[in-house]
């Protein structure tokens, strides 16, 4: 029915507007009788509810978190880190009847993912894996929208919820070092070699936060080792899979393969079976996260709170009661069978 609005239900009930409303946005202020009295009739009048729009013009408050990140978008349903991250915010956006908005920022067309950010009906945003100085950031500051960054900031304004990138990776570099490991390979997420061949990099040209500080922390417990630095692309098994392949198969072949995150290492550790090498004897083999699947394949690893970060992040952004803005997380070295004495050569 043409022009049905929140006044005609409400009149044809016999009751104000704002119990109307109410039967939508506060259901347990009404009766259950009477809210679904308001209910049916409002299906018999072909009245859909409140406009979802008008009523965020109206508050000022879309009722959304926005969680930027650059990868694909399929990358927030399949990586074991990002599922549980965004488990954990998902908890407290749930607390807080809030959304979570999905924007994946290409690293191809910079321009289309910032213009998607200066027109997103956000409240607040999550910078999940964002490298710094991309448009994306200002543009949520030039709209003054609350952020909170998984990468530790130096000004005292920001608010972040991270680890200790150089220590955690030193405690990996320490135990290596204790090993005997003097030449190691560090597979990173780059775009450059994603769905080409793996690359070599310099520490200037790895392009992320998290992995130049996880190199440095590693460097600062080895000083005397030789640490190469190779992507097989993105973020992935298949790019750890690539990127050990070309480590494996040359002539320079190295003692220790740290993949910087879980997915990287199980990757090279299935290109080292296929080669019929153990890892932890022939060669040791190393990752960064804790995912679940590390511990069933024997993954020595670096343990964060992966799922309490995002909840950390969601407390932040959404409760009001929650006054730190900068929160550092703690990690772990979880030693596990993938790791051994640097074979003699």
């Amino acid at each position: 029915m043409a022009g049905v609005t929140l006044k005609t239900v409400a009149k044809a009930v016999g009751v104000s507007p704002s119990t109307v409303s109410n039967a939508y946005n506060k259901p347990d202020q009404l009766s259950t009788t009477l809210r679904e009295r308001i209910l049916a009739t409002a299906r018999e009048l072909g009245y859909a509810g409140p406009d979802a729009s008008a009523r965020a013009l109206r508050s000022g408050k879309a009722g959304a978190v926005g969680v930027l990140f650059t990868d694909k978008l399929a990358y927030a349903f399949s990586d074991p880190y990002a599922v549980g991250f965004l488990a954990g915010l998902a908890e407290v956006a749930e607390e807080f009847a809030t959304s979570l908005l999905l924007m994946p920022l290409s690293s191809t067309d910079i321009a289309g993912g910032s213009n998607a950010v200066q027109q997103a009906a956000i409240d607040a945003a999550a910078i999940f894996c964002v490298p710094g100085g991309h448009p994306a950031l200002d543009i949520l500051a030039n709209r003054g929208i609350p952020a909170v960054s998984t990468d530790r900031g130096d000004h005292p304004d920001l608010s972040w919820v991270a680890i200790d990138e150089v220590e955690a990776a030193a405690q990996l570099g320490e135990h290596l070092a204790r090993l005997g490991h003097r030449d190691v390979v560090v597979l990173v997420d780059n775009a450059e070699a994603a769905g080409g061949r793996p690359v070599e990099l310099t520490l200037d040209e790895v392009g992320y936060t998290d992995c130049e500080l996880r190199i440095r922390g590693l460097q600062k417990t080895m000083p005397d080792a030789r640490l190469r630095i190779v992507s097989g692309g993105h973020n992935a098994f298949a790019s750890g899979v690539r990127g050990a392949e070309y480590v494996l198969d040359s002539q320079d072949r190295p003692t220790a393969i740290v993949g910087l995150s879980d997915v990287q290492a199980l990757g090279a550790m299935e290109a080292m079976k296929v080669r019929g090498l153990t890892p932890g004897r022939d060669l040791t083999l190393a990752g960064f996260d804790d995912i679940p699947a590390a511990e069933a394949a024997g993954l020595t690893t670096v343990r964060q709170p992966i799922k309490d970060k995002g909840r950390a992040v969601g407390r932040i952004l959404l409760d009001p009661s929650t006054t730190e803005r900068q929160l550092l997380m703690p990690t772990q070295l979880i030693v596990r069978s993938s790791s051994g004495p640097a074979p003699k050569r």
